[in-house]
């Protein structure tokens, strides 16, 4: 099943950064949107970061000014750069594309002291 993988979470303090990576098993350039999202335990998933194709970006007010959202079109590859973290972005981060693909396994990133 085509899938997207995400990878790079782990544990930090308050204050850290992570940078995640996600592998998508298509094209960059056949979705008009590609983008991070994330669920906290017995919280919705939302969206965290999103770009589209010609470049341009929106974040959530929580990420703004701390997570940056990038791509790498030869790679197939989609990064989220996470500087500043608080306990608050304690969350399963996931990858998606739009149109969307199978939702993956995430990666677990928790921030505390």
């Amino acid at each position: 099943q085509v899938q997207v993988v995400e990878s790079g979470g782990g544990l930090v303090r308050p204050g850290g950064s992570l940078r995640l990576s996600c592998s998508i098993p298509q094209r960059l350039s056949s979705f008009s949107a590609t983008g991070w999202y994330r669920q906290s335990p017995g919280q919705m998933r939302e969206m965290a970061a999103i770009i589209f194709t010609p470049g341009s970006t929106v974040y959530a007010d929580s990420v703004k000014g701390r997570f940056t959202i990038s791509k790498d079109n030869d790679k197939n590859t989609l990064y989220l750069q996470m500087n500043n973290l608080k306990t608050d972005d304690t969350a399963v981060y996931y990858c998606n594309t739009n149109p969307s693909l199978p939702w993956g396994q995430g990666t677990q990133v928790t921030v505390s002291s």
